[in-house]
């Protein structure tokens, strides 16, 4: 049986402003059956040990290496662009704003 992998660059969370830890690549095999509820303590989990392995890599091309080693299908995600909008702080008091400041 051939797991299937996902390969992706992690994306910064809403809660933080920086780009720390989201230049790496990821790899990370899809569950190999559904999560299922503990009769006794009613936690979720499952026997699949692969959907806890999670790979850094530094670049893709080491992640598509070492997925093709192993003999693992993969699919790989290509990083969305981030579009920066420039805002400056000086337009809150620019004068004939076309906003008012309160509604």
């Amino acid at each position: 049986m051939t797991s299937r992998a996902r390969i992706y660059q992690q994306p910064k969370t809403a809660m933080q402003s920086g780009l720390a830890r989201t230049h790496g690549w990821l790899l990370e095999f899809e569950p190999a059956e559904a999560r299922r509820a503990d009769p006794l303590m009613g936690w979720s989990g499952s026997a699949d040990t692969q959907a806890q392995v999670r790979l850094r890599f530094a670049t893709s091309e080491e992640a598509v290496a070492f997925a093709e080693k192993g003999g693992f299908a993969y699919d790989v995600e290509l990083p969305r662009t981030r579009r920066i909008r420039p805002k400056s702080y000086v337009d809150n008091f620019r004068f004939g704003r076309s906003e008012n400041w309160t509604p």
